[in-house]
């Protein structure tokens, strides 16, 4: 209205005292009046259109922002300082914002920003922070290079929380290849690391298969009920990566059937000896409600040969079903890999 009442004046003093000059001002006074109330509706609609943005902008976790160049004074929308959990007030010093990145994050963040400036691009890259209240985020960077000329003079895009993504992927991801009980490796996971092994398998070292079968946990289901058994499987993997430190894989491949892979170990004598120490350690009396039952184990060995025949997951299996048939909680070899000496036992 200030515009209308303004213009009026001027008017009124430049228009003759006529009829003529009267209808004229007049109409120059309602085409104003009306510029004036399109130009409060557009602002009315930027303004709703705005409180719909940070509202959506709020719900999806998505920011704003731009830095300029080559000073790096950065402009955010509320949703990033969300995202940062930075008062809206504060003032944005980059080299601080900076700090709240993972090492790793902040090295390919580096990396990436420099490369899209050199090329006049852009780069997505999803980033690890922890804010100055402590809280640890996973946030996905948009950023695109804008230039005047060919001269980079900002860089802008989005910003959007996915930790909430992150960590459902990293469970889908744990599940796919950990077994949930007892925390170990699971067969899947075994079964890359086997096909691995082979790699591990040079010079005069050695790389072996151990598979485990628990001795009397049949009896530890029955007598004492599945969460018996459960804290049995439990306490057999604690035990197995204690015995095992420093092998390739400790995994848990089937009910109570476990796995070693071990490589660059210097004789064949030494996996024996860590056949023998996952035997002795695995050897328990398991005690409840007065009733006490035995557990052990039994453990097949198969050694990485590139001239065998036979696959090493078959021949481990072999000699553990003779380590089994022999009276049980011991161990058995299937062979050693040519050049290095085999222990001393017989072989499957």
């Amino acid at each position: 209205m200030k515009l209308l009442a303004t213009f009026a004046k001027i008017a009124a003093r430049l228009a003759p005292s006529t009829r003529g000059s009267q209808a004229v001002v007049e109409a120059l006074q309602s085409a104003v009046a009306e510029k004036e109330q399109q130009l409060e509706q557009q602002a009315i609609a930027l303004a709703h259109s705005r409180k719909i943005f940070d509202r959506s902008s709020e719900a999806a976790r998505i920011g704003v922002w731009e830095c300029s160049l080559p000073d790096n004074c950065l402009v955010w929308t509320k949703m990033v300082y969300d995202l940062f959990d930075v008062p809206y007030e504060a003032d944005l010093d980059r080299a601080e914002i900076l700090k709240c990145y993972s090492r790793d994050s902040l090295a390919e963040l580096v990396r990436l920003r420099s490369h899209a400036i050199e090329e006049r691009s852009g780069f997505t890259l999803d980033a690890e922070i922890v804010t100055p209240k402590g809280n640890t985020r996973w946030i996905r960077i948009t950023a695109t290079v804008e230039c005047e000329g060919d001269v980079p003079v900002r860089i802008f895009g989005m910003k959007l929380d996915i930790t909430a993504e992150k960590m459902m992927f990293d469970q889908i991801r744990y599940l796919a290849e950990f077994d949930i009980l007892t925390g170990l490796p699971n067969r899947a996971q075994f079964q890359s690391a086997l096909q691995r092994l082979p790699q591990h398998a040079v010079g005069e070292t050695a790389a072996a298969l151990l598979l485990i079968d628990l001795d009397g946990f049949k009896g530890i289901n029955d007598t004492f009920g599945h969460q018996a058994g459960d804290e049995c499987l439990r306490e057999t993997a604690k035990r197995l990566l204690a015995a095992c430190k420093g092998t390739d894989l400790v995994a848990r491949i089937g009910g109570d059937e476990f796995a070693v892979l071990v490589s660059g170990y210097n004789s064949a004598e030494s996996v024996a000896k860590l056949a023998e120490t996952v035997v002795h350690c695995l050897n328990r009396s398991v005690e409840r409600d007065g009733s006490r039952m035995h557990v052990g184990a039994s453990v097949g060995v198969a050694f990485f040969d590139p001239s065998m025949n036979s696959d090493i997951f078959v021949c481990a299996d072999s000699a553990l079903y003779k380590a089994k048939t022999d009276g049980k909680n011991r161990f058995w070899i299937h062979g050693a890999p040519a050049g290095i000496d085999s222990p001393k036992m017989d072989a499957a």
